[in-house]
């Protein structure tokens, strides 16, 4: 079993300026193993290039972030998001196939708001389910397990429809494990308070397909979707989570995932180095 510090895996965001070749040279240059990517910078060099420089630098890959957008009503705007999440689950395949051993095929998926003109919120969080039930044998068939992220309910009017990581169960419930789960990030379930039941429930289920940690502190910034911040910097129980996921079985990567400008200010170096010490003093100990 990999030992707990070694587990930290780096999600580009957190060094969002970063192009892709920095963002591999600086995880292994503070001695980070893991790395989650994001689309737009493997698009940027394509994915063939992509792969090759993930394969030489020796990184495991941990997730692809993103897919999902699926609450469009039916028509040529659906079927085009269905279709590059399509694209998305080849893409997945293939950067796990070129990651180091260890590598895990998850591609993380955003449900997406509340179209417009507006719809009603239930019928949005059904198109999830039928959009999952069109994507999860072609992901299965790839070997890729589809993760849907629940977001904090202040994104579900433009972001996610899906709140909660038991509305996220719910939704991935029929399908085989190895095909669908969800992504456990603390930013968004930490306020919760049926949380460690529904981690609970998530662990007995092998649905977990990725842990993503970062912390809360108020006042949130005018943009909140920049409002996290370094483990350990905030208020959120990350040793309870954290020893909630870690004792339910999960012994998969965990990426520290970070939108701040701030942190973005930094240089990429100093940003991997600041992910690393906050991962090894607040995360590491509770991952048994």
């Amino acid at each position: 079993m990999i030992d707990a510090q070694r587990r930290l895996s780096l999600n580009q965001a957190t060094i969002k300026r970063a192009d892709l070749a920095t963002a591999l040279r600086v995880s292994t240059a503070v001695e980070i193993e893991a790395i989650g990517l994001w689309r737009e910078p493997v698009k940027e060099v394509g994915l063939r290039r992509a792969s090759r420089l993930l394969s030489d630098s020796g990184l495991r890959f941990t997730s692809l972030c993103r897919g999902g957008f699926f609450t469009l009503a039916e028509g040529a705007l659906r079927r085009a998001a269905l279709d590059d999440n399509r694209r998305a689950i080849e893409e997945t395949a293939e950067l796990a196939a070129a990651g180091a051993p260890g590598s895990a095929a998850v591609l993380v998926l955003v449900a997406g708001g509340l179209p417009d003109p507006p719809g009603r919120l239930a019928e949005a969080r059904a198109r999830v389910g039928d959009a999952l039930s069109e994507l999860v044998p072609e992901a299965q068939a790839m070997g890729v397990t589809l993760a849907i992220e629940p977001l904090h309910p202040m994104y579900a009017s433009d972001r996610s429809v899906v709140s909660t990581l038991g509305q996220a169960l719910d939704l991935v419930r029929d399908f085989p494990a190895e095909a669908a789960g969800v992504v456990v990030d603390t930013f968004h379930i930490w306020w919760d308070p049926d949380v460690l039941a529904h981690l609970d429930r998530a662990a007995k289920q092998r649905r977990i397909a990725t842990y993503q940690v970062c912390d809360w502190s108020t006042p949130l910034p005018a943009d909140v979707l920049l409002a996290r911040h370094f483990p350990g910097d905030g208020i959120i129980d990350l040793d309870v989570l954290t020893a909630a996921v870690a004792s339910g079985g999960y012994l998969g990567d965990v990426e520290v995932e970070v939108f701040n400008a701030d942190v973005w200010s930094l240089p990429p170096e100093e940003a991997a180095l600041r992910t690393r010490a906050s991962f090894r003093s607040t995360i590491a100990p509770h991952l048994h």
